[in-house]
């Protein structure tokens, strides 16, 4: 008896570590295929870290992702100025914009909301870290159903290796990236960069490939 009950009891426990492992939903874009967007508007992100770059250098890079994905992203500069002609000057004022005077003023079909969380470098002790973090909301903009949402972060320090050098290489490591990051080498701008993508491109339970992309429609 014992000889088959082993294998089924191998068969048993496989099966249920094979669910353990799955613990991820998938996204569900129901919402996302009917609406089926072709252009995205990108509003200014808002900045909930404390760090007053943080908003536009994450826009700088949030478009990229997008346009290699396969949409129509409207440019940066023109939807800068279109908010400013009509006396918007900060993000938090143009996310109040309803929808329907955003269709009125650009005809995307989508909009995309962001926000900033985290942003900048930090100094503890033994280490200097600069991590971006940013969460992102894509509306229809005719029905104004959320078609897809997430979160991403990035940092600097996630290659590297906490036991080279010992505790004064560590010490050494974070006072140089401190200097730095405070005489305008700041590495910010490509951590938002990593963020971006992993926020923005087309992925599992990211967004959707888009109609100029040759991935388009394939899950």
């Amino acid at each position: 008896m014992r000889n088959y009950l082993k294998p089924l009891f191998l068969m048993m426990l496989v099966l249920i570590l094979a669910g353990c492992a799955t613990t991820q939903k998938s996204y569900d874009y129901a919402a996302f295929k009917r609406s089926n967007p072709k252009s995205i508007l990108v509003l200014p992100p808002l900045n909930n870290s404390p760090d007053v770059k943080a908003s536009y250098t994450f826009l700088s890079v949030a478009t990229y992702p997008l346009a290699e994905s396969g949409y129509y992203v409207f440019p940066v500069a023109l939807v800068d100025q279109s908010f400013k002609e009509n006396g918007l000057m900060n993000p938090s004022e143009i996310h109040q914009v309803s929808l329907k005077k955003l269709d009125e003023i650009f005809g995307a079909d989508a909009v995309l909301y962001i926000a900033v969380e985290k942003f900048g470098s930090s100094y503890n002790i033994i280490s200097s870290e600069s991590r971006v973090t940013a969460s992102a909301k894509l509306l229809d903009v005719k029905t104004g159903d959320v078609l897809w949402e997430g979160n991403a972060t990035a940092s600097d320090a996630e290659n590297e290796s906490n036991s080279q050098g010992g505790l004064v290489g560590l010490l050494v490591k974070a006072i140089v990236k401190q200097i730095m990051s405070n005489f305008g080498t700041d590495p910010s701008l490509r951590v938002s960069s990593v963020t971006s993508a992993r926020l923005l491109s087309a992925n599992k339970n990211g967004i959707l490939f888009g109609p100029r992309s040759p991935q388009y429609g394939k899950y």
